[in-house]
C-alpha cells in the first residue's frame, strides 16, 4: 500500500495509534471553533507550526505539506472572499488548512496498519447498531491509500506531458489526470467486486 508515513524514533512516532488520533482529533475540533478573526488564524497557524515541531517532523516537512495542499488554500481562500471579508475569510482558511496538517501530522507519523486497528478497535461498540467495523476500516484503508495514489498519478501526467514536449497549462493537465483517476477508480473497484466487497 502506498503510504506517506515517515519513518522515526520520536514520542509522536512512538505513541499508540487510538489515543493519538483520539487527541488530534480534539485538537481539530477546536480549530474548527476558533472565531474568524486575524488572531484565531494566527493561533490556528501556530498550532500548526508547533505541532509540526514538538512531533519532530520539522518546519521542512510542514513546508511540504502546505506546498502539497496550496490548491486547497486558493480555493478556498477565493471561494471564502468572494462572500466574506478578509479578515473571515483568511481565518475560515487558516482553519481548513491547520485541520489538513494536523490530519496530515497523524499519516506521516502513524503506518496505515496500526491507524486502521485502532479504527477498527474504536468502532467495534458500534457492531451492536449495525456498524460493520471491518468494512468501515477497509473503507478508510482505501481512502487515506488514494491522497498518495492521486498525487502519483498527477507527476507521471506531468512527467509524460513534459517528455513529449506539451506546454503546461490547466486543461492540458485536467484531462489526462481524470482519465488516469477514472481508470485506477474503475480498476480498484474491479479488485474490491473480485474479493467479495460490495
Amino acid at each position: 500500500m502506498v503510504t506517506l508515513y515517515r519513518p522515526g524514533t520520536g514520542w509522536m512516532h512512538r505513541a499508540p495509534a487510538g489515543p493519538k488520533a483520539a487527541v488530534l482529533l480534539a485538537v481539530v475540533l477546536g480549530v474548527s471553533f476558533l472565531p474568524s478573526t486575524w488572531w484565531a488564524a494566527g493561533v490556528a497557524a501556530a498550532i500548526a507550526v508547533v505541532g509540526y515541531l514538538v512531533c519532530g517532523l520539522g518546519m521542512r516537512e510542514l513546508g511540504r505539506q502546505v506546498v502539497a495542499v496550496r490548491w486547497v488554500v486558493v480555493i478556498t481562500l477565493v471561494g471564502q472572499l468572494i462572500f466574506l471579508d478578509a479578515e473571515a475569510a483568511v481565518a475560515n482558511t487558516a482553519r481548513v488548512v491547520t485541520a489538513i496538517l494536523l490530519a496530515g501530522m497523524l499519516v506521516l507519523t502513524t503506518r496505515v496498519a496500526a491507524l486502521l486497528d485502532a479504527f477498527e478497535r474504536g468502532l467495534r461498540p458500534f457492531e451492536r447498531v449495525g456498524v460493520d467495523a471491518q468494512r468501515v476500516a477497509l473503507m478508510l484503508a482505501v481512502t487515506l491509500n488514494t491522497v498518495p495514489v492521486l498525487s502519483r498519478l498527477a507527476a507521471g501526467v506531468r512527467e509524460a506531458q513534459r517528455a513529449r514536449g506539451a506546454r503546461p497549462g490547466i486543461v492540458g493537465f485536467v484531462i489526462p489526470f481524470l482519465v488516469v483517476s477514472l481508470k485506477h477508480a474503475d480498476d480498484l473497484g474491479d479488485a474490491l467486486t473480485a474479493r467479495g466487497v460490495r
